[in-house]
């Protein structure tokens, strides 16, 4: 079976088990792949999928794209990273933490301002978040969560970013920001599209972002360096953009990388 880890429990399994950043990944028939976490359903039966067709298992390390850098940085013992940004990807290519040529793009997504399914204000718009009774807006830490990054610039060329600061409640990732919207802790949120099914009908997407509001929401994912297990993370990126996981990927909301 696979096995998901958070990344509170990869964090204390790192302090207990490597003496130095240089420990290397599971070799063999297991490997490590740290994720964004809105790929959590779509990566949980892709892995499933891969772990049956090859016979490798995968444990999922799930959580905001630039915790999961920092983890790498630091000397995750990962396998494969995926992230929800390029931005992630680029600075850990930079310093020498990904096989370059490893490195592609598998998926899309879109930015959408959600509000919870039975909320009576009138938000059809991201201008419409001027309105004083909108309290409070969820949106992942720009610092390290991607879809708040793409939020911010979105809101920003809006116009909308500055009168908004003070009523933002910032969340460790997008599906933290999706659980608050869904249990009306807040008035809206922006999370990605292929996320608002994971609320089963408790959120409403209120507006999608105008794409040239922000950067195309790209997903990389490459080998890391410190892999013991090159060939098995080489295949799970294949499969990931094969037709199966290409499949999996469209089923659970996400867009053709093109």
């Amino acid at each position: 079976m696979m096995k998901l880890f958070t990344a509170a429990a990869l964090a204390l399994a790192m302090a207990l088990a490597l003496p130095h950043s240089g420990a290397s990944a599971p070799a063999g028939d297991e490997i490590l792949v740290s994720a964004a976490i809105s790929l959590k359903n779509a990566f949980e039966e892709i892995g499933s999928a891969f772990e049956k067709g090859t016979g490798v298992r995968v444990r999922l390390n799930l959580g905001a794209s630039g915790l999961l850098q920092k983890q790498i940085e630091s000397g995750a013992p990962v396998d494969v990273f995926a992230s929800a940004g390029e931005k992630q990807m680029d600075v850990l290519q930079a310093q020498g933490f990904i096989f370059p040529e490893t490195r592609r793009n598998f998926a899309r997504n879109v930015l959408v301002l959600v509000v919870p399914a039975r909320s009576s204000l009138p938000i059809h718009s991201f201008a419409d978040l001027a309105n004083p009774r909108v309290e409070r807006v969820a949106i992942g830490n720009p610092k390290t969560v991607p879809a708040g990054q793409y939020a911010r610039e979105a809101l920003t060329k809006l116009k909308v970013w500055d009168g908004l600061q003070s009523r933002l409640v910032l969340a460790e990732n997008v599906r933290q920001v999706l659980d608050y919207v869904a249990r009306g802790e807040v008035e809206a949120g922006f999370v990605y599209a292929s996320d608002v099914p994971a609320a089963h009908g408790e959120v409403s997407t209120a507006a999608n972002a105008p794409e040239d509001a922000h950067e195309a929401i790209l997903y990389p994912l490459a080998v890391v360096q410190g892999t013991g297990n090159r060939g098995n993370a080489q295949r799970f990126i294949d499969w990931t953009l094969g037709k199966s996981g290409q499949s999996i990927l469209a089923k659970h909301g996400f867009l053709n990388p093109r």
